[in-house]
């Protein structure tokens, strides 16, 4: 069984041409990056969006432990950048059913993971 990172922007407005170039280096970057590109899931953006969903999207983490965290901690960079892309948005991220908050100074993070 795996565990997931679940990400999600709302807001009334579509996005930009902006944003959408500026999401789409995010996703380029990070998942040419990832620790483990060539065998692992990257950041996947789903095609079909809810009205008002602007950006939607899902990381299935690695189930080795050894492979886990520094694949968290690059995912939560990603999504911190995600967010930066689209500022302007009502962001919801999580861990499978735990809530990742938003941090203004350092973005997502989960506490003691990068020490």
């Amino acid at each position: 069984m795996g565990v997931s990172l679940y990400y999600t922007a709302r807001r009334a407005t579509p996005l930009t041409d902006a944003e959408l170039t500026a999401v789409g280096q995010v996703v380029d970057t990070y998942n040419a990056n990832a620790p483990f590109s060539s065998e692992e899931e990257g950041l996947y953006l789903y095609d079909r969006l809810e009205p008002g969903t602007v950006l939607d999207g899902s990381t299935k983490l690695p189930g080795a432990d050894d492979r886990a965290v520094p694949s968290l901690v690059h995912w939560l960079a990603a999504v911190t950048a995600l967010r930066s892309a689209v500022p302007v948005a009502d962001w919801t991220f999580t861990l499978d059913d735990y809530e990742i908050e938003w941090d203004g100074h350092t973005g997502y993070h989960l506490p003691g993971l990068a020490d």
